[in-house]
């Protein structure tokens, strides 16, 4: 099976939240839940301050910890890409996927009383289209394929700070860090 995933280049990266902005539209979520998510880190002091932005999504787990701890199988990993799927018909909106989460993907929605997640548009993906959040990245920081690509290309590394040891459920996802960012 391939697994698709996500490149993400935080030296280029100007935490402008287009992303994320693009995700919600494509998703229609109202206020409150994101599916993708652009934080900015600020430390250092004078004369040697620093900043990077993180835009993090659903990191479609090699081993995710979502999908096993769903009762009634709503989470589950497509055969053809790898990707975390969510079946919402199936969702009776426990949340113990999101509290299994290390990255806190599935989010809570208040209005449906179920949960939702980045499902890196597998719709548009079967169109022959790129995800929401990659399209509308203007800096080209976000980036998709096939994880091992990816990582030939870019490296390995989905271990900055403030993310959980990748050891925990092997993200699909590799990083072009700042050296702050770096663990």
């Amino acid at each position: 099976m391939a697994q698709l995933g996500f490149y993400y280049d935080m030296t280029v990266c100007t935490g402008c939240k287009v992303c994320q902005i693009a995700c919600k539209d494509k998703n229609d979520l109202d206020v409150g839940p994101l599916f993708r998510k652009v934080f900015t880190f600020e430390g250092g002091t004078f004369p040697n301050p620093w900043a990077y932005n993180l835009s993090i999504a659903c990191n479609h787990c090699a081993q995710p910890k979502c999908v096993p701890n769903c009762p009634t199988g709503a989470l589950y990993k497509r055969e053809k890409d790898g990707i975390v799927m969510h079946d919402r018909d199936k969702c009776i909106g426990c949340r113990l996927c999101t509290w299994s989460c290390p990255y806190g993907a599935p989010q809570y929605i208040e209005k449906l009383g179920k949960v939702g997640k980045c499902t890196l548009c597998a719709d548009l993906l079967d169109k022959g289209e790129q995800p929401a959040c990659v399209a509308a990245c203007q800096m080209r920081a976000l980036q998709f394929g096939d994880i091992e690509e990816l990582r030939k290309k870019y490296g390995d590394n989905a271990d900055i700070k403030p993310l959980p040891d990748s050891s925990m459920t092997h993200p699909s996802l590799t990083i072009k860090a700042n050296k702050e960012a770096m663990k």
